[in-house]
């Protein structure tokens, strides 16, 4: 509370800061709120969403990506997917990037970057941006949908992205705070 001429006055920020909500008041304990780790949860679930993309077609676990057809053993991360988009809208630019070497590692280093800052909470806003970008241009890839005109995971995700960097969800459950605080940080802003 702040002290205006020998009276006190609320200040809003301090309310919802508290969780007042049409008047009712949620206990504090002094840490985060419960919205803080919402979000911190679904930063680390979308991080190991991104890190198992990952971890599947680079070794093959057979979950999405049989042995066979693994990354380190010569298979392409891509392939699948752009290949399956042939007769979608923009299906011959995707198909023809299919099992391009420089596709597979920007694929790749993407899925191992953004789920990885994502779970330790370093990078955010440049997780944001790049797993966004990645989310748009595989929607992109899927035109047009076959269960909506326009809306699907992808763009869920993207806009989840966006969230989480907006929300500071680095900062719960994460190392963002610390991260943010690092001179590096401080003059490079966008590595927060």
């Amino acid at each position: 509370m702040a002290t205006i001429e020998g009276r006190h006055q609320r200040n809003h920020l301090t309310e919802v800061d508290r969780g007042d909500v049409a008047g009712r008041t949620a206990p504090r304990t002094g840490g985060a709120r419960p919205a803080a780790y919402a979000w911190a949860l679904a930063r680390i679930a979308l991080g190991w969403v991104f890190l198992w993309a990952f971890l599947d077609k680079t070794f093959g676990w057979g979950f999405a990506t049989p042995a066979d057809k693994a990354w380190v053993q010569g298979g392409s991360p891509t392939t699948g997917f752009l290949k399956g988009t042939a007769d979608n809208a923009l299906g011959g630019f995707y198909a023809g990037l299919a099992g391009q070497g420089w596709v597979d590692l920007l694929f790749m280093l993407g899925l191992l970057g953004v789920g990885g800052a994502l779970i330790v909470g370093a990078g955010m806003r440049i997780a944001a941006v790049a797993g966004g970008l990645m989310m748009v241009l595989m929607w992109a890839a899927a035109l047009p949908l076959a269960t909506n005109p326009f809306m699907d995971d992808h763009i869920v995700y993207a806009i989840v992205l966006a969230g989480l960097a907006l929300a500071n969800a680095s900062d719960t459950l994460g190392i963002g705070a610390r991260w943010g605080r690092t001179d590096l940080v401080k003059r490079l802003p966008i590595l927060k």
